[in-house]
């Protein structure tokens, strides 16, 4: 007879699964993860589930994990992951900025082992917001992975005023027209997995078919008052074609939905200055627990930014997410400043 269920003998011991084999997580779908093998990048996919054992941790793309089960790739065949590898980046956004709010305290891991944050922001129809590029900057120098400015639609406008604004920065950015190559994108791209942001309406899926013409995500209109639809409805990795003269890794791309507020609850207000490294020095003089705000007499930023080291706009910039995150403000309304156009985030 066996035993009841109450005296059933129960270990702690759990398999060692030393013949799993290493994957690469491309998409997640209801509880479905879509996994290459890193050395078969151009084979099946493999569709897996989350094993028992993992608890509540959670799997998202861009994860390298371990896998057991069938691992074919065939129609209806189901692999198991059972193990995550140490994430070395992990980029995360909030739905709010203060995390005293249940939008700030809900936070998001939009990609993990990202090497690059490539902000795809177009020149004109939508126009630039940089204050959106600011709070993209300061997720990407807090998840410790590299920016990079995709600035699209560059027939329709010139990129002067969004480059200056990032002059101190010596920010990377790379202009892209609808009949111009991509040669220059693609050698940033190389080797490298990025991960794409924008509004939507800036071009990123017309980008993303580009590189990736497999990739066929869908592609939306621009509206009559200059808001994207949104057309991406989940993150997915894409494995960039290797060029004909191409030997090494072409890279991955990560394409993202379409955002309309990238929140920072999840930054501290000391990371928070590093996205603005222009600002950082200024601070030097400042009196211990400055703040930073405008009301405090003694932040010697102001005198910074009046000696000409600093763009005005930045510091502006720089205090309007110290008051979001203060829940002074909403974070998704367009702010502008009177007399700059860009100022909006």
């Amino acid at each position: 007879m066996r035993p009841g269920r109450s005296s059933r003998p129960r270990t702690r011991t759990r398999p060692r699964h030393d013949d799993a084999v290493d994957g690469f997580v491309i998409a997640v779908d209801r509880g479905r993860y879509t996994c290459v093998l890193p050395d078969a990048p151009d084979g099946a996919a493999i569709t897996a589930m989350r094993a028992r054992e993992l608890g509540r941790k959670s799997v998202v793309v861009g994860d390298r994990v371990s896998l057991v089960g069938d691992i074919s790739g065939a129609d209806g065949a189901l692999a198991r992951i059972v193990r995550i590898a140490e994430r070395r980046s992990v980029l995360r956004r909030t739905a709010d900025d203060d995390e005293n709010t249940a939008e700030g305290r809900l936070e998001r891991v939009v990609v993990a082992n990202a090497d690059q944050l490539v902000i795809v922001s177009a020149l004109a129809d939508p126009p630039p917001r940089t204050g959106f590029i600011d709070r993209c900057l300061v997720a990407a120098y807090d998840a410790d992975i590299e920016p990079l400015l995709c600035l699209t639609k560059a027939d329709l406008a010139g990129p002067e005023q969004v480059v200056g604004y990032y002059t101190e920065l010596e920010l990377p950015y790379v202009l892209i027209r609808p009949d111009s190559d991509l040669d220059a994108l693609r050698a940033l791209l190389a080797g490298r997995v990025s991960v794409l942001v924008g509004h939507s309406g800036v071009g990123k899926s017309t980008l993303v078919n580009r590189l990736v013409p497999d990739a066929l995500r869908a592609v939306g209109v621009v509206s009559a008052i200059g808001r994207g639809r949104h057309t991406s409805t989940s993150a997915v990795a894409l494995r960039l074609p290797r060029t004909p003269d191409g030997d090494g890794d072409p890279g991955w791309i990560v394409d993202t939905p379409g955002i309309r507020s990238f929140g920072l609850a999840h930054v501290s207000a000391e990371s928070l200055l590093h996205g603005f490294p222009d600002l950082v020095e200024g601070t030097v003089d400042c009196p211990p627990n400055c703040p930073h705000t405008p009301d405090e007499a003694d932040c010697a930023l102001d005198a910074w930014v009046a000696a000409g080291k600093a763009d005005p706009r930045r510091l502006a910039s720089y205090r309007r997410l110290l008051a979001s995150r203060a829940g002074e403000g909403d974070p998704r309304e367009v702010e502008r400043n009177p007399g700059d156009p860009l100022a909006g985030s």
